[in-house]
């Protein structure tokens, strides 16, 4: 029975953080835009 509860709250954390990365692809703030200007992973 644990198995089967910590299996769905995994499900669940995972399908959370999908929806995110979606949401924010959607609103244009994916890792990545192309610019290397303005890239934050720079400074």
């Amino acid at each position: 029975m644990g198995t089967v509860i910590v299996s769905g709250a995994l499900v669940c954390i995972v399908c959370l953080i999908i929806r995110s990365i979606i949401r924010d692809r959607k609103e244009g703030k994916s890792g990545c835009g192309g610019d290397c200007s303005r890239c934050k992973g720079c400074r």
